[in-house]
C-alpha cells in the first residue's frame, strides 16, 4: 500500500506520520508526505520528537503535493489529510485513484514555547495510535469503500478515547 499524508505546511504532523507509517509498516507500506503550501523545512521540534522516539530523520524534507500528481508521479492508494486546512482545499488528481480520509490532529507548531514539547508528544501519540491500527487492517483485500470507512472509524474511535483521557 502506498500512502500520502497531507498537511498545509508539511513540516510537522504529516512528517511525523510519514516516518511512523514507513518505520512501523516496513515491508508493508510506502508513505510520503507533502503540503499544499510547504514550509520549505521540517519543524525542528518535529525532528527532535522523532529522534527522541528513536526514529531516523535522514532525508526528511518539506515537499509540495505537486510532486505527487501528474505524469511520472508515484501511484497512491490512500491519501490522509491531518490538518483541517488541507482537508478543505481542492487537491490535485493523484495517480492511482486513491481513497481519502481526514484525521484532524491539532497542529503542535501552534503551541506556546512552554507547551511545545507536550503538544508534539500528543500529536505523535495520536498519529501513532491511528497508524498502528491502520497497519493491522487487511487493506490490500478490502474494497475501496471499506478502506475509507475503516480509516474514518479508526480516527473516530481514537478521538473518543483521547477525549476521555483528557
Amino acid at each position: 500500500m502506498r500512502f500520502l499524508v497531507l498537511c498545509t505546511g508539511n513540516s510537522c504532523r504529516s512528517i511525523l506520520a510519514e516516518v511512523l507509517f514507513n518505520e512501523l509498516g516496513t515491508g508493508k507500506v510506502v508513505a510520503h508526505s507533502a503540503g499544499s503550501h510547504p514550509a520549505g523545512e521540517v519543524n525542528p521540534a518535529a525532528l527532535d520528537k522523532l529522534e527522541r522516539e528513536g526514529h531516523s530523520t535522514v532525508g526528511l524534507s518539506s515537499k509540495s503535493w505537486d510532486e505527487f500528481s501528474g505524469a511520472g508521479a508515484p501511484e497512491i492508494d490512500i491519501v490522509i489529510t491531518v490538518c483541517d486546512s488541507a482537508a478543505g482545499e481542492s487537491c490535485p488528481l493523484w495517480n492511482g485513484a486513491p481513497v481519502s480520509a481526514h484525521w484532524g490532529i491539532p497542529d503542535p507548531a501552534d503551541a506556546s514555547a512552554a507547551a511545545a514539547e507536550a503538544a508534539f508528544d500528543k500529536a505523535y501519540r495520536q498519529l501513532r495510535s491511528r497508524i498502528e491500527q491502520t497497519l493491522q487492517l487487511p487493506m490490500q483485500s478490502m474494497d475501496i469503500r471499506y478502506r475509507k470507512d475503516a480509516l474514518q472509524r479508526i480516527h473516530d474511535a481514537c478521538n473518543t478515547r483521547e477525549g476521555k483521557l483528557g
